[in-house]
């Protein structure tokens, strides 16, 4: 049997949101609760605390009609938990903590909203100044959150105080795709004329340029070890960069438009990618080949993400539906 067929939509919900859904996002919430004694146990027989650990899984999605929506997903089934209302325009980003708690959302109306995950309050605005924010990411310590500008700069701010730690400028124009490197030390943006920088964190310098891309960058993302970034283009194509030394690894091609979104398995060994083509399409790093191709949106992709497990992929489209595969390890 090839690992093709044990590929498959997992979940569908249709009309997800009323409009088009931009951007996705899962979250991982890990709760502990001490185990209670058992009843028939001998009294002088040792009850240590044992804690239970259970896990919670969530969805995060944002659209065109203003609002996020916080998914849970249970027993193959996705029920809605909150519905965050706090933009007045279309939501473009959100980024999860890493302890899977308190969500990012930017918006085409500019602001940036700190949302807590589990009771679906709004925690606070972060003030980014007069700039169009876009994509935004959260620091590995959680302890920041970057935003792309269309002014080209990349602003980090502090979640906390929410005061602006540092400013990177690209001296290029609209940022339309951000990550943070798992390990802390990189930040790579992507713009609009198809250019890539990478910043080194901590001397707050630009330490690449990349120029393989002829067209904008929509997305783009690290690989867990930080030592790939993976570039997604509306030129159609892929790029995988050795991070250190700036060197192409390889261009990926095979979808038939834009590639509006990619992201890395936890474990490292896919990726996936989404297109205006309308498909999904899960690649293997080590083959450099497409695994799978899902077909399932009517309209294009513009989110998809790995779960923790790396086994499950969710994607969202204009078509307002959100899909849910199931990808065996």
């Amino acid at each position: 049997m090839s690992i093709t067929t044990l590929y498959y939509l997992q979940l569908k919900k249709e009309n997800a949101h009323e409009d088009s859904i931009w951007c996705c996002a899962w979250s991982r919430i890990k709760n502990e609760k001490v185990k209670e004694p058992e009843e028939n146990a001998e009294p002088n027989e040792p009850q240590g605390d044992e804690t239970e650990v259970t896990y919670d899984d969530y969805i995060i999605t944002g659209g065109l009609d203003d609002l996020i929506k916080v998914w849970k997903l249970e027993d193959g089934k996705l029920e809605l938990k909150h519905q965050l209302e706090g933009h007045s325009l279309g939501v473009i980003s959100v980024a999860v903590s890493p302890d899977g708690k308190t969500l990012a959302s930017s918006s085409q109306d500019s602001s940036l909203i700190l949302w807590d995950i589990v009771n679906g309050e709004k925690l606070k605005t972060l003030e980014t100044g007069p700039a169009d924010i876009w994509t935004l990411d959260f620091s590995p310590d959680g302890k920041n959150v970057i935003s792309g500008t269309n002014s080209g700069k990349i602003l980090i701010l502090n979640i906390e105080n929410g005061n602006q730690e540092q400013v990177l400028d690209t001296r290029g124009r609209f940022t339309l795709s951000l990550a943070y490197s798992p390990d802390g030390k990189y930040i790579a943006s992507g713009a609009l004329d198809g250019i890539i920088n990478i910043f080194d964190v901590a001397q707050s310098k630009l330490a690449h340029t990349l120029e393989g891309h002829a067209m904008s960058i929509r997305s783009l993302c690290f690989s867990p070890d930080s030592q790939l970034l993976l570039t997604a283009s509306d030129d159609g194509q892929m790029k995988i960069y050795d991070v250190v030394h700036a060197n192409l690894a390889a261009t990926l091609s095979g979808h038939a438009s834009w590639v509006l979104s990619v992201d890395f398995s936890r474990d490292g060994k896919r990726f996936v990618s989404g297109s205006s083509d309308r498909t999904v399409r899960v690649w293997d790093l080590e083959t450099m080949q497409c695994q799978n191709v899902f077909k399932e949106h009517t309209d294009q992709v513009w989110g998809v993400k790995f779960n923790a497990d790396s086994n499950k992929i969710v994607s969202v489209s204009e078509d307002k539906s959100i899909n849910i595969y199931d990808c065996p390890l």
